[in-house]
């Protein structure tokens, strides 16, 4: 499940602006609304004058009442001001050594979210306790000011833009081919999880979103990583896939996997079948429309039926609540909903153990 607050902003592309922390109800609500079909010029003008004046005020009301009122919002929002400021001063992770293979991990950022990314790479690369190669999948935003800290903090961070993108989508994932799939792209940012990340590749890649902080070294993930035999993924609160398990399930011809979390997504990029991943897109779109959480829905497909590693929810924890949330004792926390508030105003600083004082 994910749920970003208003305070943390809204990403670029798909009709959704937030890349991979999670989403508030009312805002995939409102997105969703937004996003059915082109309009004729006037009625889209009137839609944009209804959301504008209707719509867009009353899920701000929604989200204030949701975050604890006015006040609390401003106290999250200053933390996450000094969260993207500390980012800048955050010391270099060690460059990879040619006695040890790197750990490579995938992320997709921009320039909003550049600075969550940068805490993810560190707690993991300093709890690790080994190098790190990121791929980073810029997200159409992500100039020159802020690749620089990123490439400051992990020197060996290789950056993929929109033009290498665009061209390996051509050449894999062509539109005559696939309309849909090359639809969703276009207008469904989530899905370039799956799409930029592996189609026309090869091996297993480890993909993690980057409002994540690491407590504790995550040995599931090394080891995934040194040896990866087998799909892997995390623990969601609940089935967040945005259609049935019924339909699901008769799509794939099995059982599929509940709460499937793509916060954490290692996959062989060769086991994908794009055919068939196109057809799924097109008869979900058909038959129950598009959704927000469409893209974790297809990842549930492709796993069906099939052994995964799954990490324990108790230690990767999806939505830390409670005394998780103060005390830390988890090996990683992913800050989706409302749990955003305690990311951004304390736990990153307890996840740089008194580097910065509070």
């Amino acid at each position: 499940m994910r749920c970003p607050t208003p305070i943390q902003g809204f990403a670029t592309a798909g009709g959704r602006e937030e890349p991979f922390a999670g989403f508030h109800w009312a805002h995939a609500w409102r997105l969703r609304c937004s996003k059915y079909v082109q309009l004729p010029s006037q009625k889209l003008r009137l839609g944009r004058l209804a959301y504008n004046l209707y719509h867009r005020p009353l899920a701000a009301v929604a989200d204030s009442i949701r975050e604890g009122g006015p006040w609390n919002q401003l106290r999250t929002e200053l933390g996450r001001r000094k969260m993207e400021a500390a980012a800048y001063k955050l010391s270099p992770l060690p460059a990879p050594k040619m006695s040890e293979k790197p750990l490579e991990l995938h992320l997709f950022t921009g320039r909003r979210f550049w600075y969550q990314t940068a805490f993810c790479l560190w707690t993991f690369g300093r709890h690790a306790g080994r190098c790190l190669t990121p791929v980073i999948y810029d997200d159409g935003s992500l100039t020159e000011e802020w690749r620089a800290p990123l490439a400051r903090i992990v020197p060996s961070t290789r950056f993929l833009g929109a033009d290498e993108l665009s061209a390996r989508l051509n050449a894999y994932l062509p539109k005559e081919r696939f309309p849909i799939l090359r639809e969703r792209y276009q207008n469904f940012f989530l899905i370039r999880k799956l799409i930029d990340v592996h189609v026309g590749q090869s091996g297993c890649k480890l993909f993690i979103d980057s409002d994540l902080l690491f407590f504790r070294k995550p040995q599931l993930l090394v080891d995934w990583l040194d040896h990866p035999t087998k799909p892997l993924h995390a623990i969601d609160i609940e089935n967040a896939y945005g259609y049935s398990l019924a339909l699901l399930s008769e799509l794939v011809g099995r059982p599929v996997p509940e709460r499937v979390n793509t916060g954490l997504c290692g996959l062989r990029s060769e086991d994908i079948d794009w055919e068939r991943m196109e057809y799924w897109c097109k008869t979900l779109n058909d038959r129950a429309g598009t959704h927000y959480y469409q893209e974790q829905a297809l990842v549930a497909l492709l796993l069906a039926g099939r052994d995964c590693i799954v990490a324990p929810a108790a230690s990767y924890v999806t939505f830390p609540q409670g005394d998780e949330v103060r005390d830390c004792s988890a090996v990683m926390h992913h800050y989706v909903s409302l749990s955003k508030r305690w990311y951004f105003r304390r736990n990153w600083k307890k996840a740089l153990s008194g580097q910065f004082p509070s």
